[in-house]
């Protein structure tokens, strides 16, 4: 079975009962090839009492019976049978159905151990007594063991040590019942359950699924944080929304989350209009439905600590996969970009610790044109700060070999060694293949070419360091784009050339500053008609604006 084994997953529970009542309902859903004993219809035992009837009884039951009146404890993956001789021996309850039916009295009475309810011999309200103190040996076990282990003694100064022998038996069966589950409800109920963690750097989505009372499966996916997706409830919604997006089968009524969503109402309305039925967000504080919560919030946790755990190890893996001489522990990715030639610049994120180091992130206003001269340029000016921020242990470029030899030539020139690879998208037909679920990435060392599995935690590990360069990039591209298309706006001013717009900047440091001047203080720079002129086309501009927003 072992050789079998293609990966391993693994759900946390509060103890060896539920994890044997969890064992039970997957293997029941899931059907796997080497379970042969629980794949019958068959699963743990509940103890249930019908309050509808006259006289009601405690009963075993591994179905979820119909009932309004009906009531369960467990399920108990052991210890019921021996739970429920050991009460009837305290309590004298009726002990089988066909002696009401029948009217009239029966072995038990004789016995001691039954009342004789069917020929009246005890009022109802006293019955009750009698069933309310059952109930409480089942909600309290501690008090049925306690009974018990005194009539164990009694037995033994009686010399009666076979009945003493099975009274500790009984004892220690009950004892291992005791534990409460939380994954299984006794009640014919269907949830769906959504559950957010937030890591350092990743955030967990759980999901289970819990159908007829019984958890039936779990999921789990990771989400990379991000500046613009660190709030828990925008993971809840994109992992919701994605969910339900899709053409399921079934929905339950109700959704669990450990969450207030702030958009708990029209989430709702998406799920139930696509649907077509009426389905609710629940956050439950206390109850079983909270301890389902906490069962998925321990999942989590874990979850992330394996994660991380993995994170370490890829570090070793990186060393062997790629040669090196050192184990790397810091490292520094570098991107650029621009467009058309327009706000160039360039990115360097640094990776330390099993975390991201922003304080140690640097941006570059770059002058050079072309992709290969802006990969020099920052690489330079990197190398120039190498005395005050000592050099990483590997360098990841975002290219491919031209820049990684690039790379190596500066460090060479600098008399640094450092270890470096990059990663850059597959070429078809001299073309990057960006197609979706075909954008391959490629690693290069000095040396060698290597492809992945895109399912290799080594290459993914890679691809989070250069996906974090290039949204650093990306950002400072937008911002500085913003500013030169400010400066343009300005320059399109007819009269007022580059050595003006330049004379304002030196005088006012920004363009807010010269958007926000008044006509007097523009006459500092300028003459009187240039300073109209740029003072009425930011009136002219701001009227534009309010225009369009009252549109």
């Amino acid at each position: 079975m072992v050789s079998e084994i293609y990966d391993i997953n693994y759900i946390l529970v509060d103890n060896e009962n539920d994890a044997l009542i969890l064992e039970n309902s997957l293997i029941k859903q899931l059907k796997p090839k080497y379970n042969i004993l629980l794949r019958d219809d068959k699963t743990y035992p509940y103890i249930f009492i019908n309050f509808s009837e006259k006289f009601p009884r405690l009963a075993i039951t591994r179905k979820v019976l119909k009932g309004k009146k009906i009531k369960y404890f467990g399920p108990y993956s052991s210890g019921v049978k021996d739970m429920l001789e050991s009460i009837y021996d305290i309590v004298p309850l009726v002990q089988r159905k066909s002696g009401i039916n029948n009217g009239k009295a029966c072995l038990f009475y004789q016995m001691g151990k039954c009342l004789a309810p069917c020929e009246n011999k005890i009022t109802q309200k006293e019955y009750l007594l009698l069933l309310n103190e059952a109930v409480g040996y089942i909600q309290n076990k501690s008090a049925l063991i306690l009974q018990l282990e005194q009539k164990m003694e009694k037995y033994s100064s009686q010399v009666r040590f076979e009945e003493a022998m099975t009274l500790r038996d009984k004892i220690k069966s009950i004892k291992k019942s005791q534990v409460k589950s939380t994954l299984d409800f006794a009640k014919d109920e269907d949830y769906d359950l959504f559950i957010v963690e937030l890591g350092l750097l990743k955030a967990i989505v759980v999901k289970m699924f819990v159908r007829n009372g019984k958890l039936i499966s779990t999921t789990h996916k990771f989400v990379n944080i991000s500046e613009d997706l660190k709030d828990p409830s925008e993971i809840y919604k994109s992992a919701i929304i994605g969910y339900y997006s899709l053409d399921l089968p079934y929905v339950p009524k109700n959704i669990l989350v450990a969450f207030e969503l702030e958009e708990k109402s029209s989430l709702e309305d998406f799920i139930s209009n696509k649907f077509n039925k009426k389905v609710s967000f629940i956050k439950p504080k206390i109850g079983q439905k909270k301890q389902l919560l906490d069962v998925a919030f321990k999942n989590c946790v874990e979850l992330l600590k394996i994660d991380k755990i993995n994170t370490n190890k890829i570090n070793n893996d990186l060393k062997e996969l790629f040669d090196l001489y050192k184990v790397p522990n810091r490292f520094e990715c570098f991107d650029n970009s621009h467009m058309m030639g327009q706000a160039t610049v360039g990115a360097m994120v640094v990776w330390d610790n099993d975390k991201f180091i922003k304080e140690d992130y640097r941006l570059y206003n770059l002058d050079s044109r072309d992709e290969y001269s802006q990969m020099r340029e920052i690489l330079m000016r990197r190398v120039a700060k190498f005395e005050e921020n000592s050099p990483p242990d590997m360098w990841i470029i975002d290219g491919g070999l031209t820049l990684l030899n690039l790379a190596n030539d500066i460090c060479k020139s600098a008399g640094v060694n450092i270890d470096m690879i990059a990663i850059s998208k597959e070429k078809i037909d001299a073309k990057a293949n960006r197609a979706k679920g075909k954008a391959n990435d490629i690693l290069y060392t000095l040396d060698n070419k290597i492809k992945l599995t895109s399912s290799d935690k080594r290459l993914q590990f890679i691809q989070m360091l250069r996906d974090e360069s290039h949204r650093v990039a990306i950002n400072f591209h937008k911002k500085q784009k913003r500013k030169e298309d400010k400066q343009i706006s300005l320059l399109s001013i007819k009269g007022i050339g580059d050595a003006k717009v330049q004379k304002l900047l030196n005088y006012f440091g920004t363009f807010e500053a010269i958007k926000e001047s008044k006509l007097n203080d523009l006459k500092e720079v300028l003459n009187e008609k240039d300073s109209i002129l740029v003072s009425n086309y930011f009136i002219e501009t701001d009227k534009n604006i309010g225009k369009n927003n009252t549109q």
